[in-house]
Order: structure tokens, then sequence, then C-alpha cells
């Protein structure tokens, strides 16, 4: 392996391989026994082959954001971190499309992609330290994607290099393309189980000019989730909804040390809704037929950011819910997805399910979606009812999940922790075919062994 990526670029330093041992799942670690820095495909195919050859463990590793255990080198072996393959490889602004290696950080992606009138619309709440190639593996989305889609969306072509070495295009850089089986689509969204992203073909689009943003206060959280559907029902697309219970912003408020909004005792929860596009007029319109949707649903007074100031600040709440979470309490994070109609009865289902296993719940999430974010708090729970009692709990909301038409993971993915609960969601059958997949790639089980399936 020091042959391969050089004495500088390979550590068994302690401290680095901690650093490579955990993410943002719960308190969970577990260590490899080295980590390398490789800077071309051709040296992640020599370590694959070598591993593949000795049957040692891999696990590729990006920014480490991840909320499923998904990177976790849970067998220890090889990690194989792709901070250093961080560059924009070719952008063609003629057909809007921009090649990039995995280690390239989203938002310094998008923050070029802008400075050139472009746009790539993908924003986890990561965005600012998670890597491209973690977005691709996860499928990731974010607060954008119930007008522009997820990851899945913009991948047309992926560089992979397969568990035995061999270096393959899953693709064609086109937009339409019928030929043989979608490789690309099957390799994103895999958690880094079936092959090694190492170049990555996005398609992009003009960036819009114009936002609009206004966060609507709601007297209970059902009413705020009520209000989703109709929004959409009205004719309206937002480019964001985001949904916050009332504990989530006030803990989001203390986090970052700032309030840009007064909050009300009677305020329960809240959306944070922005329209885009490049004609203010039209933008405006649109938020008036939102506002009208609004007032039907026990609406307050919906707060209008006037300036960029205003709203850095309401999305600075929002995307630093999770980490305010953190924060307070070692919590596990439940990425449910339902359809949007059917939050409010997803929203009291949690509820009704932390009355019953005595935990506390805080809910925020991509309403837009259906997709809402559960962090459960151990908060004083023994660890006895955190491993064995709470369990049951999860089930029982996803099994409702289920039940209504949606699924357990929307952008999270299945990664280490919610292996368990995929007999709730697939048959036999289905998971068979999912294994034979898996086995049909990496035979030997090498790439991040003991995820997903």
């Amino acid at each position: 392996m020091r042959q391969i990526v050089g004495e500088a670029h390979l550590s068994t330093d302690e401290t680095i391989l901690h650093n490579n041992g955990h993410d943002e799942t719960e308190d969970l670690v577990y260590l490899p026994e080295v980590v390398v820095f490789p800077e071309t495909v051709t040296q992640i195919s020599q370590l694959m082959r070598l591993c593949n050859a000795e049957l040692i463990p891999v696990t590729v590793r990006g920014g480490g954001s991840g909320l499923a255990g998904g990177a976790l080198p849970v067998e220890g072996g090889l990690v194989i971190s792709t901070k250093r393959m961080d560059k924009i490889l070719h952008l063609d602004e003629q057909n809007f499309q921009v090649t990039v290696e995995p280690g390239m950080i989203t938002e310094n992606l998008q923050n070029t992609l802008k400075d050139k009138g472009l746009f790539y619309p993908v924003d986890p709440s990561s965005k600012g330290w998670s890597f491209i190639g973690g977005n691709v593996n996860t499928n990731a989305g974010g607060p954008r994607a119930v007008k522009y889609g997820v990851v899945k969306d913009h991948v047309l072509n992926l560089e992979v290099v397969l568990p035995n070495g061999d270096i393959i295009w899953t693709g064609a850089n086109t937009l339409k393309n019928s030929t043989g089986y979608n490789l690309t689509q099957l390799m994103v969204g895999s958690e880094g189980t079936l092959g090694v992203v190492t170049k990555i073909v996005l398609k992009l689009q003009p960036y819009p000019t114009q936002q609009l943003l206004m966060l609507a206060p709601f007297r209970s959280p059902e009413s705020a989730c009520a209000a989703v559907a109709a929004i959409f029902q009205s004719g309206v697309t937002p480019s964001a909804l985001e949904f916050m219970e009332r504990n989530a912003i006030e803990w989001a408020i203390r986090y970052v040390g700032e309030t840009p909004v007064p909050l009300n005792d009677e305020d329960q929860a809240h959306l944070l809704i922005e329209v885009d596009g490049f004609h203010l007029e039209s933008l405006y319109a649109d938020c008036e037929t939102i506002s009208k949707v609004l007032e039907q649903f026990d609406c307050g007074e919906i707060f209008f950011a006037d300036n960029d100031a205003q709203k850095t600040a309401l999305w600075k709440l929002r995307r630093n819910a999770p980490q305010a979470v953190k924060n307070n309490s070692i919590y596990k994070e439940e990425d449910t997805v339902v359809p949007r109609a059917e939050l409010p009865r997803l929203l009291r289902k949690v509820k009704e399910t932390g009355e019953k296993y005595g935990f506390e719940s805080v809910c925020y999430g991509h309403a837009g979606d259906g997709n809402l974010h559960v962090n459960i708090l151990k908060g004083t729970l023994s660890d006895a009812v955190w491993h064995d009692e709470l369990p049951k709990g999860i089930r029982e909301i996803f099994e409702f999940v289920k039940s209504v038409g949606g699924t357990i993971s929307g952008e999270h993915g299945i990664g280490l922790v919610q292996k368990s609960y995929l007999d709730i969601v697939f048959s036999p059958v289905e998971m068979e075919l999912q294994r034979g997949i898996k086995r049909l790639f990496d035979p030997n089980g090498i790439l991040n062994p003991g995820k997903v399936v």
C-alpha cells in the first residue's frame, strides 16, 4: 500500500484512525488498521486489486457527514479517503455539464458554478463539508429536492473502480440513454458497497437569479404538516418547503446564537418556504397564493425575509438544527419519508410512540418531499431501554410508514444502523435480489462489508 500511494499518504496514526472510524451516526466508532489518501483512479484500482486478492476489508470515506453508519469500517481493514481527489476536472458550459472528483465539497462546487451562472441544486444540510462522492453514494437530497430532485436526477455518468480493480464507466454523458441496464442509477445510492466512485458527471442548469423566503408559524405541528399538501394543490411548487417543530427551532436559535425572528408562545411549529426563479413578479404571485393557503391552517403572522442577511439567518437555523440536537443529547435520527399528505398522521404516530416507550423526539425535515427526520433523544433513558426497548418503538414507526406507502430512508441510506429494519419494506425475494447484485459486483465481500445487505 505504501508503494501504491507513497509513504506520506498512508497512516496508522491513532488520531487519524479515530477520525476515520466515526461519522455523525450516534456515538459509534470502529477503527480501521490503516488509512490511505490516494490521488488517482490508478492508485485506487491497484489498492482494490491488492485488497481483493488478500481479502482485506475496504471502506471508502468521504466527508464523514453520514447519519446511517454507511462509511464506518466495522470490520477494520483499510479506509480509502477521497479527501485528495477534490478537483473539478471539466466544466462544459455549452452542454451544462461538469465532471468532478468524489472528494469535492458540495458547497465549493456550487459556489464555483454560481460564479458562472450555473446551478447544481442538490444541497444537503451538510453541504459545507460533505463530499460529492458521499452524496452520490447515499443519493442525497436536501431542502431543494422538492423542486429539483435528488442526486440521482443530476448524475449522467460515473467512473467506478470495481472490487477486483477493474475500471468502468456506467453510462454516457447524454441526457437520454436507453442502452442496456442503467448501471449509473444502480451505483447512485449503493452506499459504497458495489464499487468506488472516482469521477462524477453532473448535469447543470441556469442559476435562478431571484429567491423569496418566508417563515410561517402554526399553532400546532399537525396544522403545519397539513398545509404542505395544500400548497402543492394550489399549483405552486416551492423550491424548498421545510418543517421545524418548536423545540427544533428553539434549540437551533440557542446553538447559533441568533434570533432572526421572534417566537410567540402559541407558535408550536414553522414552515420555511422558498420560491425561486427569474422573474420577481411571478414569485410574488406565488407567495400570495401560498399565504392564502396557509390562512386555512391556523397560521400566525408570516415573516417575509426582506434581504439576503435575513434569508441567510433563517437558513442557518434550519441547517444547524441537526447539530443543535446533537449538542443536547445522544440521539438516533430516523429518516422517514411518506406521501406528503400523510405527514400529519406520521407526526402523530411519532409522538404516540414516544409516549408509549418514554422517549422525547425532535422533528424537522423536508416537508415538501414528505421526508420527516425524527430525532429520538437518549436523555435520561437507561442503556437497557435505549438498546433493547427503543428499537421496538422505531420498528412500530417504520411499520406505520410502510403501511401508508412510505419507506424507511429518504436520503440518509441504510448503512449499518437500519439493516435490521429492511424486512419491513422488502420481501425475502426482494432482499435476495439485492444480495445477488452485491455478490455479482463483490463476490469476496470486501467492499464496505456489514452494510445495507
